[in-house]
């Protein structure tokens, strides 16, 4: 992905902005008696190497300005989760933890998360980025990062616009002489559905229905739909066209795009960085619609967590509202991990690198994946399911019910 501001630039600004910063009177929320005074307090901020040399840099700011201590304890960001679960009830772990959303079903159900206020800075955040940090309509989490899935385009393989209709897109696709088509990446066993989702949505199908809130319901499995069984003969037909290959995992789709195998690729920025330093001349477009609706890919969505059992509550607030939930600071991470930021002012700064803009657009229309736990019991079936539908290993409308049933059954079990 080309970077639009140097890391050594970024860096600099970061610290120099901080400074001018941190002496805000912006009041942070939290619990005052839970606070410990400032001298004596210490924050334990637990991070992945991937945003250590970001967040160590704002740390350093903060001690200084508020006379604390931070510190860091880096960790492989797969444990994270996990540790942090199993640490906090007991009063250990961290005050500060970096995550994903899709943690925030277990990580409230544990009970081991606090509640953030940004009032108003809240409406500073793209909407979808604090809709996937909310949890039962109350926001857990300060999200830094968005990323989703979109189509990505060989300009030097096909020239005429984009269809509008996926099955326009194949056929252009094919017509272009290339060894595939639209690659899409699977898993010989487990499918994938997370890049089919674009597809499914198409289709009016989403996971879960949601309540009057906004937020996933998971008593409303949408999956189970007509809707949902018209997805599943679309992608028996995508299978027998040989559009959709199980054999096709990740790697293979990367190389063979890089080898200019196929005009077109659904995946995310976590590809576009390498395709760029091939030479390779692309775009990012929306991925067209397969059942007349529109297509919305998951967003998925990164930030920072407190434990609901800091014993420096309103610190730790302090220092993540309004430390690591500004634009410097954002567009720092950004550097570092390549994913949009979630806030729109660090967004707009780099809206002239038109990858990063053009994950953006899609993602605006894109949907948070779901955070409920519920949402653990659904990927081994609906997986195995797609790759059995792709196989033409029965009727996909059959297939598609078996596989509803079984996800209803775990939910209700759980």
């Amino acid at each position: 992905m080309r970077r639009s501001i140097p890391v050594v630039a970024a860096t600099v600004g970061l610290a120099l902005t901080l400074a001018a910063c941190a002496g805000s009177n912006d009041e942070p929320s939290g619990d005052a008696t839970s606070a410990a005074p400032a001298s004596a307090a210490t924050l334990t901020v637990w991070v992945d190497d991937t945003r250590s040399g970001p967040v160590k840099e704002v740390a350093k700011v903060f001690e200084k300005e508020k006379g604390v201590t931070v510190k860091f304890v880096q960790k492989d960001f797969g444990d994270i989760r996990d540790d942090f679960i199993s640490q906090v009830p007991a009063g250990q772990g961290p005050d500060v933890i970096v995550g994903a959303h899709d943690w925030l079903g277990k990580l409230v159900q544990n009970g081991v998360v606090a509640p953030i206020e940004l009032g108003d800075k809240a409406s500073d955040f793209l909407p979808v980025a604090t809709q996937a940090m909310s949890y039962d309509g109350t926001l857990y989490g300060l999200p830094y990062s968005v990323e989703n899935i979109a189509l990505v385009k060989n300009n030097a393989l096909v020239k005429d616009a984009t269809p509008a209709t996926f099955d326009d897109l194949v056929a252009q696709a094919k017509a272009a002489g290339t060894d595939y088509s639209v690659l899409i990446q699977q898993d010989e066993k487990t499918g994938d559905p997370y890049h089919m989702y674009p597809l499914q949505t198409s289709f009016g199908s989403p996971v879960f229905g949601t309540d009057s809130t906004g937020a996933y319901d998971a008593n409303k499995l949408t999956l189970d739909s007509d809707q949902g069984r018209a997805f599943a003969a679309y992608l028996a037909k995508l299978g027998t066209e040989g559009v959709v290959n199980t054999s096709i995992s990740g790697d293979v789709a990367k190389e063979a795009f890089l080898a200019g195998k196929a005009p077109y690729m659904i995946t995310g920025p976590w590809n576009t960085g390498d395709f760029a330093k091939a030479g390779l001349d692309i775009s990012i477009e929306k991925v067209p619609s397969a059942g007349g609706q529109p297509s919305q890919p998951f967003v998925g969505v990164q930030g920072f967590f407190i434990s609901s059992k800091s014993k420096n509550a309103l610190l730790a607030n302090e220092f993540v509202v309004n430390y690591l939930g500004t634009p410097d600071v954002q567009l720092a991470l950004y550097q570092a991990g390549g994913r949009a930021p979630a806030l729109t002012a660090a967004l707009e700064q780099i809206s002239d690198d038109p990858i990063v803009a053009g994950f953006a657009a899609v993602g605006q229309d894109g949907v948070p994946m779901p955070s409920i736990p519920a949402m653990d019991t659904v990927w081994a079936d609906w997986g195995a399911t797609e790759v059995a539908i792709v196989n033409q290993q029965g009727d996909p409308a059959a297939l598609w019910n078996q596989m509803t049933a079984s996800i209803a059954g775990k939910i209700a079990a759980a």
